[in-house]
């Protein structure tokens, strides 16, 4: 089912600008509606209508950075029929309105994140480790917990781990179900040249109840195509200098 899911995939890629149906795409991996929905959902871990949302952001995003399109114009090119809707969307997120995106990219500054959450008696945390065998970072692993499986908007708590600390926290969880998302940029030159690829770490959702406190062993590899796109605003991923993401951002 694999081969199906990544034929829709590349269908949203290709045509991500025009109006792509639910039919649409389950006629590209050669599926009923109903089984492709959930053979898609099993895949990627999340439906089809909100991975292609996430593939329009991503590229909106790319189009803010490295061209002079107006945000009315970049809505429209990546299938957005109201730019007021695309505006929205792209504000909850990415965590910046696509205007104040374009000005802190291109300043190549986004600052540092928020501080996240402090250890809090009421509510759930979490710890573990990243293990990075086999994989470079360039700078950063960035550790957050969303309330979807698409790394958007501000997570609920986060961690920043640097080249010799490969431990996390994640602090002042409420109850519910969280999906914990790991991202960083591979700095191996040899094999991707000045095209760094994303690495990512996954794991099941948790449920936290109360003061909870859960340990976890994420595993970073590298990201494939049934792997959504990063839209939460992040240094090493929004910064385009490569000088920059080595250090400077």
């Amino acid at each position: 089912m694999q081969d199906a899911v990544h034929r829709a995939i590349e269908t949203m890629w290709n045509h991500y600008a025009e109006p792509v149906s639910l039919s649409d795409l389950a006629d590209a991996a050669l599926l009923s509606r109903f089984y492709f929905s959930r053979v898609f959902r099993q895949v990627t871990g999340t439906s089809p209508g909100r991975f292609l949302s996430a593939i329009r952001l991503h590229q909106a995003k790319g189009m803010l950075r490295d061209s002079e399109l107006g945000v009315t114009d970049i809505s429209y090119q990546v299938g957005y029929n109201s730019p007021g809707s695309f505006t929205s969307r792209f504000t909850r997120s990415v965590g910046l309105a696509p205007t104040r995106y374009r000005d802190h990219a291109r300043l190549r500054n986004f600052g540092p994140l928020p501080k996240a959450p402090a250890s809090d008696p009421r509510r759930g945390t979490v710890v573990g480790t990243v293990h990075r065998r086999g994989v470079v970072p360039l700078r950063n692993v960035y550790v957050g917990v969303f309330a979807s499986p698409i790394a958007e908007g501000r997570p609920v708590s986060w961690d920043v781990l640097g080249p010799e600390r490969p431990r996390f926290q994640l602090h002042g969880l409420p109850e519910g179900t969280w999906h914990i998302r790991v991202a960083g940029l591979d700095g191996s030159d040899q094999e991707y040249g000045a095209q760094h690829r994303m690495l990512i770490g996954t794991c099941p959702s948790i449920t936290v109840r109360g003061a909870q406190a859960i340990e976890l062993d994420i595993s970073l590899r590298h990201s494939s195509v049934f792997d959504l796109p990063v839209l939460f605003a992040l240094p090493e991923f929004d910064c385009r200098d490569r000088a920059v993401m080595a250090g400077a951002c």
